[in-house]
């Protein structure tokens, strides 16, 4: 049996950090990424998340956290409306009953 590749995980304070090494070392992302020994793709994604955030006057990690609390709504959101939906329903079926 195979163990299960483990994903490495990297605090924010890395990330942020990476990012800045880049813009401003000058260097590109690529030779930036090969000397911290993390992947190219990854540091793209950072620095893309950075600069979304930037522009709109946030840091990464709040970004992030809205983001996630935005998904928690939308399933509460779906569960309720799931729950109005049952309960139509029932009122629906039950009056019909008393008839």
């Amino acid at each position: 049996m195979s163990e299960a590749k483990q994903r490495k995980q990297y605090t924010e304070e890395f990330k942020t950090e990476a990012v800045h090494l880049v813009r401003e070392s000058g260097k590109p992302v690529a030779q930036v990424a090969r000397e911290l020994g993390i992947s190219a793709n990854l540091l793209y994604r950072w620095r893309g998340e950075e600069h979304k955030a930037r522009s709109l006057g946030t840091t990464r990690t709040t970004l992030k956290a809205d983001a996630e609390e935005f998904a928690r709504l939308r399933r509460e959101l779906e569960t309720v409306r799931k729950e109005r939906d049952f309960l139509k329903s029932a009122a629906a079926y039950f009056a019909r009953e008393r008839k």
